[in-house]
């Protein structure tokens, strides 16, 4: 588009996570704008998968989380080797699903990013019921193979979006202050303005 960038109109299908069950089908446009700012992503999606179902599903999830007898910490997930411990998969699911509004921030038509390891996560307990973790997470970048570490802030309750706040450093290079003033829902990108932890 002359004066404004290039934009891509996308079709494709989604997939739960966990089960690996087809989930819906999604129409997109992309404009990536020719100045440096993030892409303007429009998405339509019909899914397949029941809303109850769900809504079930994310509730059972929260409450797993919620009465831990003690805050989650953890290292290295997964592990060396590829593995995640299965009481650990809830905080890795979190992790991909807060670091991808990191990935979209940062995507270019060049450049593109993949979770490739929590670094390490603490749980905070809160007064209200919202849950809320510190990550240190380890994104891929494509296709120059840089390891970019960021520190992110995660919190959310059932039905209310997902909010984060980002702090990314590339290594080798200056600190990047994270930014961004979006919210969504667990399962699409959301930030919030704001670095200071």
């Amino acid at each position: 588009i002359p004066e404004s960038g290039h934009k891509y109109y996308l079709q494709f299908s989604t997939e739960d996570y966990r089960t690996g069950e087809e989930a819906g089908n999604c129409l997109a446009t992309v404009l990536f704008p020719k100045k440096k700012s993030r892409p303007v992503v429009s998405i339509k999606c019909s899914p397949t998968k029941d809303q109850k179902e769900i809504q079930e599903e994310d509730n059972t999830f929260y409450q797993r989380i919620r009465h831990q007898s003690k805050p989650i910490t953890a290292n290295n997930i997964p592990d060396s080797y590829g593995n995640i411990e299965p009481a650990l998969e809830p905080v890795w699911a979190l992790a991909v699903a807060g670091s991808s509004s990191i990935m979209w921030e940062k995507s270019t038509e060049t450049l593109g990013y993949f979770l490739a390891q929590v670094k390490s996560v603490k749980q905070w307990i809160r007064k209200d019921d919202f849950i809320e973790f510190d990550y240190t997470v380890l994104l891929h970048e494509m296709p120059t193979q840089e390891i970019i570490s960021c520190h992110m802030r995660l919190t959310w309750l059932p039905g209310q979006p997902l909010k984060v706040k980002h702090f990314c450093a590339p290594e080798g290079h200056g600190a990047e202050q994270g930014s961004g003033a979006e919210s969504g829902s667990a399962a699409g990108p959301s930030a919030e303005k704001g670095a200071s932890f």
